[in-house]
Protein backbone atom coordinates (compact mmCIF):
# COMPACT_ATOMS: atom_id res chain seq x y z
CA UNK A 1 0.00 0.00 0.00
CA UNK A 2 2.78 2.25 -0.66
CA UNK A 3 2.88 5.47 -2.89
CA UNK A 4 -0.76 6.24 -2.34
CA UNK A 5 -0.27 9.64 -2.50
CA UNK A 6 2.14 10.04 -5.14
CA UNK A 7 -0.17 8.79 -7.45
CA UNK A 8 -2.45 11.95 -7.32
CA UNK A 9 0.11 14.04 -7.45
CA UNK A 10 -1.16 16.39 -10.78
CA UNK A 11 -4.30 16.97 -8.67
CA UNK A 12 -4.53 21.07 -8.11
CA UNK A 13 -5.47 21.45 -4.28
CA UNK A 14 -4.90 24.68 -2.20
CA UNK A 15 -1.41 25.73 -1.23
CA UNK A 16 -1.15 24.88 2.23
CA UNK A 17 -0.31 21.37 3.44
CA UNK A 18 -3.17 19.21 4.63
CA UNK A 19 -0.81 17.62 7.35
CA UNK A 20 1.88 20.19 8.83
CA UNK A 21 -0.45 23.59 7.49
CA UNK A 22 3.19 24.58 5.61
CA UNK A 23 2.54 26.99 3.09
CA UNK A 24 4.76 28.38 -0.09
CA UNK A 25 6.38 25.05 -0.69
CA UNK A 26 5.51 21.78 -3.39
CA UNK A 27 2.72 19.71 -2.92
CA UNK A 28 1.42 16.17 -3.35
CA UNK A 29 -1.80 15.76 -3.27
CA UNK A 30 -1.85 18.45 -1.04
CA UNK A 31 0.74 17.89 1.73
CA UNK A 32 4.58 18.54 2.10
CA UNK A 33 7.29 16.09 1.17
CA UNK A 34 7.64 15.44 4.95
CA UNK A 35 3.99 14.93 5.32
CA UNK A 36 3.99 12.45 2.23
CA UNK A 37 7.28 10.49 3.76
CA UNK A 38 5.35 10.12 7.25
CA UNK A 39 2.01 8.92 5.86
CA UNK A 40 3.65 6.43 3.29
CA UNK A 41 5.54 5.35 6.34
CA UNK A 42 2.80 4.17 8.61
CA UNK A 43 2.29 0.46 9.40
CA UNK A 44 -0.71 -0.85 10.40
CA UNK A 45 -1.19 -2.02 14.09
CA UNK A 46 -3.15 -3.46 16.47
CA UNK A 47 -4.87 -1.09 18.52
CA UNK A 48 -7.60 -1.08 21.18
CA UNK A 49 -8.79 1.19 24.11
CA UNK A 50 -8.10 0.67 27.74
CA UNK A 51 -10.07 -0.50 29.05
CA UNK A 52 -11.87 -2.15 25.98
CA UNK A 53 -15.76 -2.10 25.84
CA UNK A 54 -17.89 -5.42 26.24
CA UNK A 55 -17.85 -6.77 22.52
CA UNK A 56 -14.91 -4.68 21.07
CA UNK A 57 -13.28 -6.81 18.32
CA UNK A 58 -9.83 -6.75 17.16
CA UNK A 59 -9.16 -3.84 15.59
CA UNK A 60 -5.87 -2.60 13.22
CA UNK A 61 -5.46 1.33 12.67
CA UNK A 62 -3.59 2.40 9.92
CA UNK A 63 -1.77 4.73 12.38
CA UNK A 64 -1.67 6.98 15.78
CA UNK A 65 -4.73 10.27 15.75
CA UNK A 66 -1.47 12.56 15.41
CA UNK A 67 0.76 14.34 12.95
CA UNK A 68 0.05 14.55 9.25
CA UNK A 69 -2.55 11.50 9.77
CA UNK A 70 -4.79 13.77 11.75
CA UNK A 71 -4.64 16.71 9.46
CA UNK A 72 -5.08 14.94 6.77
CA UNK A 73 -8.21 13.53 8.10
CA UNK A 74 -9.46 16.87 9.56
CA UNK A 75 -9.09 18.42 6.25
CA UNK A 76 -11.05 15.38 4.48
CA UNK A 77 -13.88 15.54 7.53
CA UNK A 78 -14.12 19.01 8.68
CA UNK A 79 -12.70 21.29 5.75
CA UNK A 80 -14.44 19.79 2.63
CA UNK A 81 -10.94 18.20 0.87
CA UNK A 82 -13.06 14.98 -0.30
CA UNK A 83 -10.18 14.64 -2.94
CA UNK A 84 -8.57 12.64 0.17
CA UNK A 85 -11.09 10.40 0.32
CA UNK A 86 -9.03 8.41 -2.41
CA UNK A 87 -5.44 8.07 -0.35
CA UNK A 88 -7.39 7.66 2.99
CA UNK A 89 -9.06 5.13 1.32
CA UNK A 90 -6.13 3.19 0.17
CA UNK A 91 -4.54 3.92 3.86
CA UNK A 92 -7.34 2.11 5.23
CA UNK A 93 -7.26 -0.83 2.66
CA UNK A 94 -4.05 -1.52 4.30
CA UNK A 95 -5.42 -1.77 7.71
CA UNK A 96 -8.71 -4.21 6.44
CA UNK A 97 -5.69 -6.44 4.89
CA UNK A 98 -4.32 -6.75 8.21
CA UNK A 99 -7.44 -7.82 9.21
CA UNK A 100 -8.98 -10.27 6.83
CA UNK A 101 -7.53 -13.44 5.07
CA UNK A 102 -6.53 -13.26 1.71
CA UNK A 103 -8.06 -15.90 0.59
CA UNK A 104 -11.59 -15.14 1.40
CA UNK A 105 -13.83 -12.47 0.21
CA UNK A 106 -13.72 -9.17 2.06
CA UNK A 107 -17.28 -7.25 2.99
CA UNK A 108 -16.25 -4.23 4.78
CA UNK A 109 -19.45 -2.59 6.73
CA UNK A 110 -18.68 1.21 7.34
CA UNK A 111 -19.85 2.82 10.39
CA UNK A 112 -22.89 5.28 9.33
CA UNK A 113 -23.00 8.98 9.75
CA UNK A 114 -26.20 10.52 11.03
CA UNK A 115 -28.04 12.81 8.62
CA UNK A 116 -26.55 15.48 10.35
CA UNK A 117 -23.27 15.02 10.45
CA UNK A 118 -23.89 13.89 6.08
CA UNK A 119 -25.82 16.98 5.54
CA UNK A 120 -21.92 19.17 7.02
CA UNK A 121 -19.48 16.89 5.08
CA UNK A 122 -21.86 17.08 2.06
CA UNK A 123 -22.60 13.19 2.00
CA UNK A 124 -21.14 10.30 3.78
CA UNK A 125 -17.62 10.51 4.75
CA UNK A 126 -16.94 6.35 5.51
CA UNK A 127 -19.05 5.38 2.24
CA UNK A 128 -16.58 7.24 -0.13
CA UNK A 129 -13.56 6.57 2.34
CA UNK A 130 -14.85 2.08 1.83
CA UNK A 131 -15.56 3.00 -1.76
CA UNK A 132 -12.14 3.91 -2.41
CA UNK A 133 -10.36 1.09 -0.22
CA UNK A 134 -12.51 -1.69 -1.92
CA UNK A 135 -10.85 -0.30 -5.38
CA UNK A 136 -7.85 -0.79 -3.81
CA UNK A 137 -7.97 -3.93 -2.57
CA UNK A 138 -9.48 -4.70 -5.82
CA UNK A 139 -6.65 -3.92 -7.74
CA UNK A 140 -4.33 -6.09 -5.40
CA UNK A 141 -6.40 -8.83 -6.14
CA UNK A 142 -8.69 -9.35 -3.04
CA UNK A 143 -12.48 -10.00 -3.44
CA UNK A 144 -13.94 -7.57 -1.54
CA UNK A 145 -17.19 -5.16 -1.37
CA UNK A 146 -18.46 -2.73 0.44
CA UNK A 147 -22.16 -2.56 2.28
CA UNK A 148 -23.97 -0.33 4.64
CA UNK A 149 -26.68 -2.68 6.75
CA UNK A 150 -26.41 0.20 9.77
CA UNK A 151 -28.08 3.25 9.71
CA UNK A 152 -27.20 5.88 12.21
CA UNK A 153 -29.68 8.10 14.46
CA UNK A 154 -29.40 10.99 16.43
CA UNK A 155 -27.41 10.35 19.71
CA UNK A 156 -26.89 13.06 22.55
CA UNK A 157 -23.26 14.61 23.03
CA UNK A 158 -20.91 12.02 25.09
CA UNK A 159 -18.84 13.79 26.41
CA UNK A 160 -20.55 13.67 29.62
CA UNK A 161 -21.49 10.36 29.99
CA UNK A 162 -19.07 7.51 31.58
CA UNK A 163 -17.97 4.23 29.87
CA UNK A 164 -21.67 2.41 30.72
CA UNK A 165 -23.23 5.80 29.36
CA UNK A 166 -21.50 6.08 25.96
CA UNK A 167 -22.09 2.50 25.45
CA UNK A 168 -25.69 2.44 25.69
CA UNK A 169 -26.00 5.71 23.82
CA UNK A 170 -23.63 4.25 20.56
CA UNK A 171 -26.15 1.04 20.75
CA UNK A 172 -29.19 3.10 20.74
CA UNK A 173 -27.84 5.16 17.95
CA UNK A 174 -27.56 2.12 15.60
CA UNK A 175 -30.23 0.63 13.82
CA UNK A 176 -30.27 -2.65 11.49
CA UNK A 177 -31.59 -2.16 7.91
CA UNK A 178 -33.49 -5.15 7.79
CA UNK A 179 -33.94 -4.82 3.34
CA UNK A 180 -30.59 -4.74 3.30
CA UNK A 181 -29.20 -7.80 5.47
CA UNK A 182 -32.04 -9.72 3.34
CA UNK A 183 -29.75 -8.98 0.13
CA UNK A 184 -26.68 -9.97 1.79
CA UNK A 185 -28.18 -13.26 2.86
CA UNK A 186 -29.19 -13.89 -0.95
CA UNK A 187 -25.81 -12.52 -2.15
CA UNK A 188 -24.05 -15.35 -0.25
CA UNK A 189 -21.49 -11.62 1.31
CA UNK A 190 -22.15 -13.16 4.55
CA UNK A 191 -20.15 -16.42 3.89
CA UNK A 192 -17.21 -14.28 4.09
CA UNK A 193 -14.77 -11.78 6.06
CA UNK A 194 -16.63 -9.03 7.45
CA UNK A 195 -15.07 -6.27 8.84
CA UNK A 196 -16.08 -3.01 10.25
CA UNK A 197 -14.73 0.28 9.30
CA UNK A 198 -14.40 3.70 10.94
CA UNK A 199 -12.28 6.78 10.47
CA UNK A 200 -11.11 7.40 14.53
CA UNK A 201 -11.29 4.45 17.37
CA UNK A 202 -11.35 6.68 20.49
CA UNK A 203 -13.11 4.73 23.33
CA UNK A 204 -14.54 1.52 21.23
CA UNK A 205 -18.11 2.02 22.13
CA UNK A 206 -19.21 2.63 18.57
CA UNK A 207 -17.63 -0.34 16.83
CA UNK A 208 -18.58 -2.25 19.38
CA UNK A 209 -22.06 -1.04 18.92
CA UNK A 210 -22.15 -1.85 15.48
CA UNK A 211 -20.37 -5.20 16.24
CA UNK A 212 -23.40 -6.14 18.32
CA UNK A 213 -25.98 -4.90 16.02
CA UNK A 214 -24.59 -6.85 13.23
CA UNK A 215 -24.07 -10.03 15.56
CA UNK A 216 -27.94 -9.47 16.46
CA UNK A 217 -28.48 -9.93 12.34
CA UNK A 218 -26.27 -13.54 13.00
CA UNK A 219 -23.31 -11.86 10.95
CA UNK A 220 -20.08 -12.10 12.29
CA UNK A 221 -17.83 -9.67 12.26
CA UNK A 222 -13.70 -10.82 11.83
CA UNK A 223 -12.91 -7.38 12.92
CA UNK A 224 -12.31 -3.63 12.75
CA UNK A 225 -10.02 -1.02 10.60
CA UNK A 226 -9.28 2.29 11.25
CA UNK A 227 -7.31 5.08 10.17
CA UNK A 228 -6.10 6.16 13.46
CA UNK A 229 -6.44 5.52 17.16
CA UNK A 230 -6.39 8.13 19.52
CA UNK A 231 -2.94 7.96 21.75
CA UNK A 232 -4.52 7.36 24.73
CA UNK A 233 -4.74 3.85 23.84
CA UNK A 234 -3.23 0.02 24.25
CA UNK A 235 -1.39 -1.01 21.77
CA UNK A 236 -0.63 -4.70 21.04
CA UNK A 237 2.49 -5.81 19.34
CA UNK A 238 2.37 -7.03 16.13
CA UNK A 239 -0.57 -7.78 13.65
Amino acid sequence: MTGVLGELADLVLPSVCVGCGAGRIRLRNGACPACVAELEGLRPYRASPSPPPPGFPPCVAVGPYAGALRGALLAYKEKGRHRLAEPLGALLAGAVAAVAPRDRPVLIVPVPSTRAARWERYGDHMSRLTTHAVRRLRAAGWPARVEQPLRALPKPDSTSLDAAGRSTAAVNSLRINRARIGNLRRGGAMRGTLVVADDIVTTGATLAAAVRRLEEADMQVTGAAVLAATQLRRNCPGI
